[in-house]
Order: C-alpha cells, then structure tokens, then sequence
C-alpha cells in the first residue's frame, strides 16, 4: 500500500532511525498495519546483543510509534497545513513485552485509533511476529501548531 519512498515522504526519521518498512493495511481514523523487518546489518546490533543479538524494545515501541504517526498522518493530511503540524508523543502506558524479536524476524505492528479529544489522540499498538502478539502499549500524542 505505501513503500519505504512514501513513508520517507511523511516521517521525518531518516536511517538509521527510520523504523517501518512499508504499510500494508490503512483505514482513515481507523487503524494502519505496517512491516518492520529486522536485519541483521542494523547498527544496534553491533552492541545489543553481539552474542544473541536482540531488536531493543525501546526500537520497537519507536516502530510501533511511527507506525502510529503515519496513521495520523494519513488520516489528518491536507497538504499544505500539514507543514505547519506536528504530532508528539505525550504518554506510554501499559507496555508489554510478550517476546523478544531477532534478525530475520518480520514485525507486523498495528496501530488501531481508540479515541480523540480535541488535539489529543490515543492508539492501541500491537506488535506480532507469526501472528504472535510480541509486544503491546497504549500511545498517547498530542497536535502541536507550529
């Protein structure tokens, strides 16, 4: 549905800090599932773990955020306003880490809208490698007007 071209084309992030490799499912205010894939060439690797290496789990809440972000994005784009918006993350509740992920895992995160309230948006996020829930957390964020 959206290459890595798109999604660098709404997220600031740029390597190594770009965290989703593509989205494949999007409702507006609804929901958004992307892929992130994990390599074994990532940098982090290098330190976390050299022996058993891991994807960090503060990696994979910032994937689950940005899969949140282009959610928000795609769902509130305009164009030319959107240049003077900004979203941040204002809160992390309930996170849960079921599994750990490895280099050759692929992460489907899914970013569900559970409510609005003026400029604040909450998201259920879910985290699956095998359809297997890896990782959950509530994501709060917050409409900033430059």
């Amino acid at each position: 549905m959206l290459d890595i071209n798109e999604i660098l084309s709404i997220l600031p992030h740029r390597y190594p800090f770009i965290l989703v490799d593509r989205i494949i499912a999007f409702k507006k205010f609804t929901f958004l599932n992307a892929i992130k894939n994990i390599s074994m060439n990532e940098p982090y690797f290098q330190g976390h773990f050299p022996q058993k290496p891991i994807y960090p789990g503060v990696l994979l809440l910032e994937s689950m955020i940005q899969t949140t972000g282009i959610l928000l994005y795609k769902s509130t784009n305009k164009k030319k306003l959107e240049k003077k918006i900004i979203y941040y993350v204002t809160g992390i509740d309930q996170a849960k880490f079921k599994k750990p992920a490895f280099p050759g895992d692929q992460i489907i995160i899914e970013s569900i809208l559970e409510k609005q309230k003026k400029l604040l948006f909450c998201f259920q996020s879910i985290a699956k490698i095998n359809n297997k829930i890896i990782c959950k957390a509530k994501i709060m964020c917050m409409k900033i007007l430059k």
